[in-house]
């Protein structure tokens, strides 16, 4: 019983992946053109057209090698896409998100410009998002620097960073209500801390007074961290986590 249900679910793979491949190549057109040749070739075997159903049939016959001629590119970049380790691209995908964010966070903190970066991790941020300005933009140093600008209107409260991507900015967060924080701590560091009290994320502050870099996670704030040493720990939290 389970073979054909396996067979139907393999076979639907396949095809769901060609089709998902040739999205926006010229191989569609060629696909159209097989659909009516096909299509041709049921109604002569219908009627009995003998003369066409020949044709076709030696038409078939050449088609694969002609494909396999035509489409020469596009099967080498399919095979060379099929061999490459996913958790390859995955793991530079994410080094490469922290490197746009530690670069941006240096330059923040040495111009003494105030930022709230959130990475989130497994708890879902969505209410959070909805409270900003919806961005889903590639993350990028420049990204960064632009959204803090003080003379930017979005520079306000935090920006949320997802799978590499900017999800939202001029989001907002629950201050902690903790008793024993300094006094002398910001709005975003409590901002951070109360973020971090109820979710998994990583919240990184650059102090505007100071430029002191500062890491919240899990309800601790981890303050005056250099560069070097907030790349280790949030490749530590982050990527080796996940």
């Amino acid at each position: 019983m389970w073979k054909p249900i396996l067979e139907i679910g393999v076979v639907w793979a396949i095809v769901y992946f060609l089709l998902l491949f040739i999205k926006g190549t010229r191989a569609v057109q060629v696909l159209k053109g097989l659909i009516i040749l096909f299509i041709a070739f049921f109604i002569a075997q219908i009627f009995q057209l003998n003369i066409i159903n020949w044709l076709l049939t030696k038409i078939f016959a050449i088609s694969i090698i002609a494909l396999l001629i035509i489409f020469q590119p596009e099967l080498r970049r399919g095979l060379a896409h099929l061999g490459q380790n996913r958790w390859l691209r995955f793991l530079a995908r994410e080094e490469k998100t922290l490197e746009e964010i530690i670069r941006a966070i240096g330059l923040l903190s040495r111009r003494k410009i105030g930022g709230l970066i959130i990475i989130a991790r497994e708890t879902g941020l969505k209410n959070y998002v909805k409270s900003g300005i919806p961005l889903d933009a590639d993350l990028s140093k420049e990204l960064i620097l632009a959204i803090f600008n003080p003379h930017s209107p979005l520079h306000d409260g935090g920006i949320i960073v997802r799978e590499g991507r900017i999800s939202a900015s001029r989001c907002f967060f629950p201050l902690s209500e903790n008793p024993h924080l300094s006094k002398n701590l910001g709005t975003r560091h409590r901002a951070a801390i109360g973020l971090s009290e109820e979710s998994d994320a990583l919240c990184i502050v650059v102090s505007e007074e100071t430029g002191e870099v500062s890491l919240a996670v899990d309800g601790d704030l981890r303050a005056n961290l250099d560069i070097g040493e907030l790349k280790k720990i949030l490749a530590d939290l982050y990527i080796k986590k996940k």
